[in-house]
């Protein structure tokens, strides 16, 4: 009986399997953003399972984004989908995004923030029972007398590779550490930082709506639920007012300190 069922098991590994997706109406998206560095969008459509095509930018919409200081910017189209004006946003304007296509139009506003601090970042290695972990800690200094919430995103070799979103309710107008877990040391994994790893790290100051949006994404593998929904209309995606620094080093094994 056993022999047979695992030559069952076998077999059915090689049978073909037909997966019938549900074909869904594409949902638009919509990414923008104000910062010290200008302002940009990008705006896209999605595409069912079966379709492959890569063209699904939109680049015929108007894009305006005004300031509860009275600006009026309006993004001129660059290409894939992208929109860009040069101006800078000012910390404590509120910004409002209309972006309006064909019968579609869709709107959200962000609050800017002022400029975030940071103040060390190290490689360590935590021991976790009986086996050793590459971690990164990131120490930031608070911006003091108000409310504060802030997203980290750590590019590794110019690719997405870690991110969290932190407020600072448990030590306001101090010091606050983000612990990044990066990979179990000598495991191979592809997520273990190697000698010469290239790390871009980019820290923005958010308002509470923004950060509300990414920590639904960060913990939607575990609640099973969307993130919530950042703009009017019906469209994904979001739209953040923010102000950023960035940080840039390069991995190397001798730079590493043990952690208790």
């Amino acid at each position: 009986m056993f022999f047979c069922l695992i030559s069952l098991l076998l077999s059915s590994c090689k049978k073909d399997i037909e997966i019938n997706y549900h074909q869904v109406d594409p949902i638009y998206v919509v990414e923008a953003s104000v910062s010290n560095n200008g302002m940009e969008a990008r705006i896209s459509q999605t595409n069912n399972m079966d379709n492959n095509s890569t063209i699904s930018n939109i680049d015929h919409a108007k894009v305006v984004i005004t300031g509860s200081d009275g600006s009026v910017n309006n993004l001129t189209y660059t290409k894939n989908g992208r929109y860009k004006a040069t101006a800078n946003g000012v910390p404590g304007v509120e910004y409002t995004i209309d972006v309006t296509f064909d019968d579609n139009h869709y709107t959200s506003s962000s609050i800017m923030q002022n400029m975030p601090r940071m103040n060390n970042f190290r490689f360590i290695r935590k021991k976790i029972v009986t086996e050793n972990y590459q971690m990164g800690e990131l120490m930031l200094q608070d911006i003091p007398n108000e409310d504060n919430w802030y997203f980290m995103h750590i590019y590794r070799n110019t690719s997405g590779y870690r991110w969290a979103v932190k407020r600072d309710d448990q030590n306001p107008n101090r010091e606050l550490q983000q612990l990044f877990s990066f990979a179990r040391e000598g495991s191979n994994d592809k997520d273990e930082l190697i000698e010469g790893d290239r790390l871009h790290i980019e820290i923005r100051s958010i308002d509470q709506k923004t950060y509300d949006y990414l920590y639904s994404m960060q913990i939607m593998d575990n609640t099973g639920t969307n993130p919530l929904k950042n703009f009017t209309g019906g469209c994904l995606g979001y739209f953040s007012a923010y102000s950023q620094i960035t940080y840039d080093c390069i991995f190397h094994e001798a730079d590493v300190e043990d952690e208790e």
